[in-house]
């Protein structure tokens, strides 16, 4: 069964669903989602562990940072493991959320025992370079007809599988949770110096593609070879959206954990 829960932190309320118990596992979700993003994974995690998924500060119900970069988000996680007595956690990011996994491990190496980093893509220069003068991602123009409703769904579908409209529906649910700041999350991460923390990670790492993601697959040897000793794992037909890799997901994070 899932627990919800709200953490008092320096930052303010940091709210997280649980399941299970054993050694701590945390999830970090990609931009603009919550810890939705894991509702079918924690059950799978909890059979053996403690699956703990936040909202990032200054997304679902947590509170809003005092500015919204990698750093504050990477700094709220540590926040929480402090709310919660954990002295260490693996931690597991998806896209965003790997991002500042990063960021968590370069910053306290010693509180981190494995780091899982799905989808994550590889911010350096030339990463940075590319997002100065790419489009928005998310962001659309509010109108009073709810039109911008009808475009943040259209702006979201070609990577969402067609059959699965209810995932499509709470990835707009979580989008409209933090409106109008449904942008910030990403240029967060387009400004983020991803290679002044890389040489930091001390634990062992997994980096996970997912094939049919066409943002953040290509990168996958990229990234790993940035991490001295990092393994990978791929999963065939995995998406943008977790949710659709859920059971998989599950299983390659659980054996690198075993591992």
């Amino acid at each position: 069964m899932i627990e919800f829960g709200y953490a008092g932190t320096p930052f303010g309320q940091i709210h997280y669903a649980e399941c299970g118990r054993g050694e701590p596992v945390l999830l970090l979700h990609q931009t603009p989602r919550s810890w939705d993003e894991y509702r079918e994974v924690l059950p799978l995690l909890g059979r053996t562990r403690r699956a703990i998924a936040m909202d990032t500060l200054g997304f679902g119900a947590s509170a809003r940072p005092p500015e919204h970069s990698i750093e504050a988000y990477a700094r709220g996680v540590l926040a929480l493991m402090d709310a919660l007595g954990l002295d260490t956690a693996a931690i597991a990011g998806h896209h965003t959320g790997g991002i500042v996994a990063i960021e968590a491990a370069g910053l306290a190496p010693g509180r981190v025992s494995r780091l899982v980093l799905s989808s994550t893509p590889l911010i350096d220069a030339e990463a940075r370079r590319a997002r100065r003068d790419r489009p928005p991602v998310d962001h659309v123009e509010e109108g009073a007809d709810g039109s911008h409703l009808t475009a943040l769904w259209a702006g979201r579908a070609g990577f969402y599988p067609p059959d699965r409209p209810d995932l499509l529906a709470r990835f707009v649910r979580d989008a409209l949770a933090v409106w109008p700041d449904v942008e910030l999350g990403h240029r967060a991460v387009a400004a983020y110096r991803m290679e002044d923390r890389l040489g930091l990670v001390r634990c062992p790492v997994l980096c996970v593609g997912a094939s049919a993601d066409p943002y953040a697959f290509p990168e996958l040897e990229a990234l790993a070879g940035r991490l001295p000793g990092a393994r990978t794992a791929v999963i065939e037909g995995g998406m943008v959206p977790l949710e659709y890799q859920a059971a998989e997901f599950a299983r390659v994070i659980q054996n690198f954990l075993d591992g």
